[in-house]
This record gives C-alpha cells, structure tokens and sequence, in this order.
C-alpha cells in the first residue's frame, strides 16, 4: 500500500505516518515547515521529505490513499492534482476509520479531559496485556508513538469536535462511529467554527447518534447538558459515572472503593471523575473493578496535564494544557486543594482564536481564583495574527473578575513576576496550548 500524507509534519499526522510506516505501508509526504519531535522521529524511521514544500510530481495514480491534515490549505497544489487525477483522498479521522472500520471503537469525546481519559484506559489495558490500537493526543509513558493501527480487535479513539481537513468541516469524532462511547463533559469552545453554545451542543447530540445500534454511552453525571441529551439515541444503553469518595493524605490522593483504597498519583477532582469514566469504559472492556485501581495505582498522567516539571525543597512546578475556561477552573482548584498549606502562583496564557476574542472572554470569570497569585499572559502578535479584534490588557483583567489580578503582554516581565513571588513553599501552575512567547516553561522552572 502506498500512502502520501499532506502536511505530514503535523502532530497527530506525523503519528499516523509513523503507524502505517510500521504497519508495512510505502509512506511519503511533504509539508512546508518541519519542526522536531516531529522531524527527528520522521527522519527516524527513514520517511522525512527530502525538502520542504509542496509538489504536485509525488501524486500520482499509483497512490492508494492521500491523506490531508488541517495545516494545508484547500488551494494546496498537492491536494489539486489529487483532486485531478480522482485519488482517494482522506481526512486524518476518516483515514483512522478506514483503517478501524472492522474493529470495535472506543471513542472518548468531551469539551475537557479527553486525552486525559484515553491516556487512562490506555495505561489499564497496557497493564493487564489486552492489546488494542490507539490514537491519543500526548505522548504518553510506554508508548512509543500517540497512533497505532495493528491486527488488534479493539481501537481507542480521542474524540475531538474540532473539524477534520480544509475540505471536510465535520467534526472529526463524527467520523468513527463508536460501539463503545464516552463524553466527560461539554463546555463551549472553539467559537470561530461553533459560534453559540446551541451549536456546539448538537455536535455531541449527532456524536452520540453516530454510536452504533447495541452500543454504550458513559456520561459525568455532573454535566446538566449531559443528563439532558444521553438519551437521545434510544438504541444504545447508558451509564453515568460520579466524583468518588476520596481523601487528600500528606499531598497523595486516596479513593475509597468496593475492594478496599487505592493511592494515586494524580490529584484533582476533574481528574478523579475522569477515573470513573476510564473504569466504566474498562469494564466495558473486559477489566475487572479490582484490576483497574491496581492498575491506576502507577498511572503518572499524560504529558502536558498536570506534569511536574520541576522540584526542589520548598517548589513544585506543573505545567498543564488547559486553555479553555473549563479546564482552567477545574486545573486551578486541583492544584489549591491539593496543596493547601502552599502557595500558589497560576499563570495562564491566552493562546487560541476563542480565548483571544472579546466576545469570549467573559467566559472566564472566576476561573482563577482560589489561588494567592494569578497572572494572564497573552501575545498581542497573535491576537493580529488570527485577524481579531485588538486585546487590551484592561479588557481580560476585567474579564476574570479579580481584583488582583495580573495581565502582561511581556513575557519576560511575565516571568520576573513569577519569579518574585517564589517563597520557601511554593506551586507554580503554568497553562497553555502554546510557550509564553517563546519561552521553554522546563528552563523557566528551573530558573526558578
């Protein structure tokens, strides 16, 4: 089989490429820029394009699939001759179906915690040996790449609602028509393609009309939308899951459950419903309630979701993804309730198209507090970059509703105030999906 990828420098892409590289496939690709990881794991595996850019020469008919990722754009001159020559031509999702169309799907969606939740069944089903394929998105602890495709009769499957190619505006977890399904919770995000929150919403009322007939759906309770649309597909049966009763000893959570208590590594109550989920959908899976805590026992998180990044007497630094209001709210109480005789210091930026907007905004009030510092960072480069509206700094410090708060458009004086908070017990929580202006948060940490 011979499989081209378009923009084959991309996270998720590059992963894939590496999968069907393994799997016996002839793989080639091309991309305008490639940065590492993404190029050194490329060059690897003897697959990186030779030079950067797009040629149309590489497509031609002997190509059994093309494959094209969200950085390419619909005008692409590759993707032009693909059309052409009439080539098989898939999104990243719908090429993971093509793929897992014989399998049984496990597919775990939700506006949070999703990578969080795959990266939990993932670990379980690592440890009790039931081989399965997989997309996540992090690099998780004992796995070599974040795709795996195989002879495997099972796939794992985050579920994300953003869409699929330039060419396909469906959102991608539309695509993989689950037998077994999870939503952790749905918040509105991404607001440049699902301008009201009653259009965010349908898209997880169609998700879950997409799960096959005899099919399961497990839902945080928690979730007034959840509990509203869960029955929507009267053909599937339904499950809810909730917070379990848990203590904080000595900065190590412990859960109580049927067969006794389970220490943790992760903390956090978002995190400990995200527990609940993974066990139903584990269940589902063949694992027994007692196999799985014993097995949740060693799980370290995934990357870039509450990962400790630096320690010392006296200072922990964890960096964490969380973005969207959401995940921010639920990030900053997991880090005060967990070290309740520290202080904390939160420091966000505000990095995406929905977290830039005006009109946005006010989504995050009081998403920061409970902390004793907390400091918004955001690049005006990339508010003009996205073709927004301008952003003041008065306009997000009045958007938290804290009087305290700190908003910086200087990333160093950013990190000069972080610095001059450091006292002798310390937490530093550093959110983003992106790097502070350029700034590598583990020489940061350690700056500290």
């Amino acid at each position: 089989m011979r499989v081209h990828f378009i923009a084959i420098g991309g996270a998720a892409m590059h992963n894939l490429a590496l999968a069907m590289h393994e799997k016996g496939a002839e793989v080639t690709g091309s991309d305008d820029a490639i940065f590492n990881p993404s190029k050194s794991r490329l060059e690897a595996a003897g697959i990186l394009p030779k030079k950067t850019g797009w040629f149309p020469s590489q497509i031609d008919t002997h190509l059994d699939a093309v494959i094209l990722g969200m950085h390419a754009r619909e005008d692409n001159p590759e993707l032009l001759k693909a059309q052409e020559l009439g080539l098989n031509i898939y999104s990243y999702p719908e090429y993971l179906y093509e793929q897992s169309k014989n399998k049984m799907r496990v597919v775990i969606g939700g506006s949070h915690g999703k990578t969080t939740i795959t990266s939990m069944v993932l670990h379980v089903l690592n440890v009790q040996k039931i081989d399965c394929d997989y997309m996540v998105g992090a690099q998780l602890e004992g796995f070599s790449t974040m795709v795996k495709l195989s002879d495997a009769p099972v796939i794992v499957l985050e579920g994300d609602e953003y869409l699929s190619s330039p060419i396909d505006r469906r959102p991608k977890f539309h695509l993989y028509k689950p037998h077994i399904a999870l939503i952790s919770g749905i918040a509105w995000d991404h607001i440049n393609v699902f301008p009201t929150f009653e259009g965010y919403l349908k898209q997880f009322e169609l998700f879950i009309d997409q799960i096959q007939d005899g099919g399961y759906l497990t839902y945080c309770s928690e979730d007034e939308s959840l509990n509203i649309i869960s029955s929507s597909n009267p053909e599937i049966e339904t499950e809810a899951y909730e917070l379990p009763e848990y203590e904080i000893e000595d900065g190590t959570s412990i859960i109580s459950h049927e067969n006794g208590e389970t220490k943790l590594e992760i903390f956090g109550a978002h995190n400990l419903l995200n527990m609940m989920g993974a066990l139903n959908i584990c269940k589902q899976l063949g694992v027994a309630e007692s196999e799985f805590f014993i097995a949740m026992s060693s799980f370290k998180g995934a990357s870039r979701r509450l990962e400790k990044i630096f320690e010392r007497e006296g200072l922990i630094v964890y960096k964490d993804f969380a973005h969207s209001p959401s995940k921010v709210r639920a990030t900053v109480k997991a880090v005060r309730d967990q070290f309740i005789s520290h202080k904390v210091i939160a420091g966000l930026e505000l990095h995406t198209f929905s977290s830039l907007n005006k009109s946005f905004l006010e989504e995050y009030k009081n998403t920061m507090n409970g902390v004793d510092k907390a400091y918004v960072y955001f690049d005006p480069k990339s508010v003009a970059h996205k073709k927004l509206e301008d952003l003041s700094e008065a306009a997000v410090y009045e958007s938290f509703d804290r009087k305290d708060l700190k908003v910086f458009t200087d990333s160093a004086v950013y990190c000069d105030a972080i610095r001059e908070e450091i006292n002798a017990k310390t937490v530093v929580l550093l959110m983003s999906s992106g790097n502070f202006g350029g700034v590598v948060v583990e020489d940061f940490a350690k700056s500290l």
